[in-house]
């Protein structure tokens, strides 16, 4: 293997690792149930079905998770746009903690970069641009790797994954 490979892998491991730490202790829940919430709340009234493919769950997977955030009241099920499905929504509750973990992310992320130069925090964007394309392959696979990401500082339009698997 070359060195570059593994340092990736190395780098990978310790990022999701870390990621993982900072938001269940923002959350004060597991990384899927902050998953879920992230997907919820950058898509409300997102179904069960989306909610499951976010997570790389089955639906009754889904389901369970959901059900466990209903009762702890950081989401609820309303009425769906087709009047057949039941759309979810964060409550207050839910975008508090939605927040609280987007932020817990984003602090790790931006100090871990924050040593960069400019220039190479630029090259780093396009390497790793080149790098997400590559890993994507489908849209289920698109949405598993964004399940903790902030749409609002890579929107849909600029998203690698995204651009990867749109026609």
């Amino acid at each position: 293997m070359e060195r570059t490979a593994n340092l990736l892998g190395a780098l990978g491991l310790a990022l999701h690792d870390r990621v993982a730490t900072v938001v269940a202790e923002a959350s004060g829940r597991s990384v899927v149930d902050s998953a879920a919430v992230n997907a919820v709340g950058h898509s409300p009234g997102a179904s069960v079905g989306f909610v499951a493919t976010v997570l790389g769950l089955t639906h009754a997977g889904a389901v369970r998770v959901i059900d466990r955030l209903e009762r702890d009241g950081l989401l609820e099920r309303r009425d769906g746009v087709d009047g057949r499905t039941l759309g979810l929504h964060l409550t207050p509750a839910g975008s508090r903690i939605w927040r609280r973990q987007l932020t817990a992310r984003a602090r790790l992320l931006d100090e871990l970069v924050a040593g960069l130069p400019p220039r190479d925090r630029t090259a780093l964007d396009g390497l790793l641009d080149q790098l997400l394309d590559a890993l994507t392959t489908d849209v289920a696979g698109a949405e598993h790797t964004c399940r903790l990401c902030d749409e609002r500082s890579c929107p849909q339009q600029a998203c690698p994954v995204t651009l990867a698997v749109e026609p």
